[in-house]
């Protein structure tokens, strides 16, 4: 499910955070231009070491991450390995962001695994990418469950998707229906386009008339309504696309691109984007 993604993962909903609050600085964080008396750098000045979850609790989390694990292919071939190797070197990186996301309590974390658009890959990688992610889902599934994760999948459920990866994707959601404490979408076989699509296609069966066509009636048809807006989206591999992910969603979402290949992304990249987030207002339209 970690492919360089045009795909997701879903979440809950919440309430939007408070705009314009910046966190205080990290410790060991350079200051430009400060000197000792001498005219020797401080210690302020030295590099910055990698942002802990302690850095950056003081200020506004986000209660709803989106990332696009963008660069799997890139970081293969720069080592002369198989694109697929990129794929299953993704999977640590997972993890990691998801222990990240825990660390500060971020109760929703969806990730766009494999999208409408990657079935035109080659034949050979989206059956190995089939595999992988009915392997990683009986790999991982007790130990994510076991940290109170509950597992969601967003997408279209078609004839493309192998019968017995939609039973490991089912297993998995009955097993962590319970669970509250992070809501982990896999945004599997999903296109931001499909699902509008979709959407619309179940308001005609319904029979609702055009004069009773909102926003609301739209989002009630979406895969889950219940999945709060997006606050921020991590793109990885320093690609500025959103790439047909949560569409609807993104309207006020904050958009952070690192430069960083997604099998090298670990918490502290997450951390790193957190403290992006919280330097910024957000104005939803409006003025501060």
């Amino acid at each position: 499910m970690f492919t360089p993604a045009q795909g997701g993962v879903v979440v809950d909903a919440y309430s939007p955070h408070p705009a314009g609050r910046t966190a205080p600085p990290t410790t060991g964080d350079s200051v430009p231009g400060v000197q000792s008396a001498d005219g020797n750098p401080t210690a302020s000045s030295a590099p910055a070491r990698p942002l802990v979850a302690a850095d950056v609790r003081g200020g506004p989390i986000p209660k709803h991450i989106g990332c696009v694990m963008d660069g799997n292919g890139r970081w293969a071939n720069r080592r002369g390995l198989p694109r697929t190797e990129g794929h299953g070197a993704g999977e640590a990186a997972l993890l990691d962001a998801v222990e990240g996301a825990l660390e500060l309590g971020i109760p929703w974390l969806t990730m766009y695994a494999f999208s409408t658009e990657n079935w035109r890959r080659p034949a050979d990688e989206v059956r190995y990418l089939m595999g992988f992610n009915e392997g990683l889902l009986a790999r991982r599934r007790d130990e994510l469950n076991e940290k109170g994760v509950r597992i969601r999948f967003a997408g279209r459920r078609d004839w493309r998707v192998p019968k017995r990866v939609l039973r490991r994707m089912d297993e998995s959601v009955a097993l962590t229906e319970k669970n509250r404490r992070m809501t982990l979408t896999m945004a599997f076989n999903y296109g931001g386009r499909a699902e509008i699509v979709d959407a619309v296609r179940a308001l005609v069966a319904d029979g609702v008339p055009a004069n009773k066509v909102d926003e609301k009636a739209i989002r009630s048809r979406l895969y889950y309504p219940d999945m709060p807006d997006p606050d921020l989206v991590i793109r990885t591999s320093g690609e500025t696309r959103i790439s047909n992910f949560l569409l609807w969603q993104l309207a006020y979402s904050e958009l952070v691109f690192p430069d960083v290949l997604w099998p090298d992304f670990r918490r502290e990249h997450l951390f790193d984007a957190v403290r992006e987030y919280q330097q910024r207002q957000r104005r939803y339209g409006g003025v501060t």
